[in-house]
């Protein structure tokens, strides 16, 4: 008999929690009409505000003339996790002869990145930082590869 009594009180007890969180839910329905917490995704694109700190995407920094501050050191690349950064750099001559190590292209693959903010932290001349873009549905998986330096793009004067 103690089996049943058992298996009936625990019923019970199970009831009690059940109804006791149901109670403040209803509450929470009834006195908290001016207090949203849901967002309407779709319908709220011009008012949607994110957070300063959320992690989009990496993308490179350009000025208006088309000039970036990525020295292709590779230190993105070393850091990040998964090898979702690609740097593919070049020589270039200098007007004294001297061979100069500069980027020739910025592979950033999108779909392997945990956006863990590695590459941004490891960059020593800041020419990459996390954007505010968040909507990436594609359906062909090539599209979440990208270049980031724009054709045409040169380092900026100044930058070592």
């Amino acid at each position: 008999m103690s089996f049943i009594s058992k298996y009936i009180k625990d019923v019970f007890g199970a009831m009690k929690s059940l109804l006791t969180g149901m109670k403040l839910t209803g509450y929470y329905a009834t006195h908290h009409k001016k207090e949203k917490i849901t967002q309407q995704y779709p319908d709220n694109k011009e008012t949607l505000h994110l957070p300063e700190r959320f992690r989009g995407e990496v993308v490179m920094i350009h000025d208006e003339n088309n000039e970036h501050a990525c020295t292709g050191c590779t230190a993105c690349e070393l850091a990040c996790p998964n090898a979702t950064i690609k740097i593919i750099t070049k020589y270039d001559v200098m007007p004294d002869g001297k061979k100069k190590k500069a980027l020739d292209t910025f592979v950033y693959h999108l779909q392997l990145c945990t956006f863990c903010n590695l590459c941004i932290e490891a960059c020593p001349t800041a020419a990459i930082k996390m954007d505010q873009t968040f909507e990436h549905s594609v359906t062909d998986r090539s599209k979440l590869t990208k270049i980031l330096n724009k054709p045409g793009s040169k380092i900026r004067e100044g930058v070592e």
